[in-house]
């Protein structure tokens, strides 16, 4: 099995839990995931399966859409629903007053990680550091925030509105501490009370598939399986080179090639998609001078008898 499973992660497992399941179910063992969603978040997780797992580096760095529940009136310990909860010193926002606030987190912005969060201070966790009552200090971080806008307010419980954001963001953006500093931002306390990704680079969540549905096309037999995975190569945002076919056994090879003739301009030592004349991908490759050199070959090298 090799190829792109765009899963509908549901509320309650953890992206490894998801993993697992798709490797017992597929009986892949090489089954990896673009970009861990948290057990009380739903929404587009992309797993990749075999030789695709070997493409995961290009796709860390994509862009991630989010629709999240922001509650106001209150602050917590893990700055999601999920932590103890400490009513706010000040009043509850307005919506106006809120969207107002929503132009200071539009673009490049500072901010701190949770203090539940999986980064590593001194070689432990953060999240066991203050499980265990340690102060924990994790230094800001630089993220952009591409779009960010209020879609829906319930204000029937006035000291404690409701907003729901959609928000487009840089890879690495923590939504919770998003909910907080937005919450500290316009004089409350907020937290993140759910949590949906929508889009995760090309992989949007209308075109997820669900886990009920991945059990089903398992049962079918390995052909629906393979029916429901996307290529390899799929939502690939690289430059890409066709290799001539008398060049294919050298890149299987892991051997540089010439820069095949025709080949416009294409930048010099960036990721480089080296495809067939059928526009199959075949390996990952970098121009180096007027040599093609693969890095991640995706094709057999031909055995010395059919040469």
């Amino acid at each position: 099995m090799d190829g792109i499973l765009v899963v509908a992660k549901p509320v309650g497992p953890t992206s490894h839990d998801v993993v697992g399941l798709v490797r017992r179910l597929s009986a892949t063992k090489r089954v990896g995931h673009g970009g861990t969603l948290d057990p009380f978040a739903s929404g587009v997780l992309p797993i990749f399966l075999g030789k695709a797992t070997r493409l995961v580096e290009y796709h860390l760095g994509d862009r991630k859409r989010y629709r999240a529940t922001v509650c106001f009136g209150a602050s917590s310990t893990t700055d999601d629903l999920e932590g103890a909860l400490t009513p706010a010193q000040g009043p509850a926002p307005t919506r106006d007053a809120t969207e107002a606030a929503l132009d200071a987190f539009r673009g490049p912005i500072r901010q701190r990680p949770p203090d539940y969060s999986a980064i590593k201070v001194a070689g432990r966790r953060a999240y066991a550091m203050a499980r265990a009552g340690e102060a924990v200090e994790l230094a800001e971080r630089e993220v952009t925030i591409h779009a960010i806008e209020i879609v829906e307010w319930d204000g029937s419980r006035p000291d404690e509105p409701v907003a729901i954001v959609d928000v487009t963001c840089s890879a690495g953006t923590y939504i919770r501490s998003l909910a907080r500093d937005l919450g500290v931002a316009v004089g409350s306390g907020a937290y993140l009370g759910a949590l949906v990704r929508t889009a995760s680079g090309p992989f949007q969540l209308d075109d997820a598939i669900s886990l009920d549905d991945v059990r089903a096309a398992t049962e079918a037999g390995p052909d629906a399986l393979a029916g429901i995975l996307l290529p390899v190569d799929a939502g690939l945002d690289l430059a890409s080179v066709t290799v001539p076919a008398g060049a294919h056994a050298a890149i299987a090879r892991g051997q540089a090639i010439g820069v095949p003739s025709g080949t416009g301009e294409i930048p010099e030592d960036a990721p480089l998609r080296l495809a067939d004349d059928t526009g199959r991908l075949i390996a990952i490759g970098r121009r180096s001078g007027t040599k093609i050199l693969p890095d991640k070959v995706l094709i057999d090298a031909v055995p010395p008898e059919n040469r």
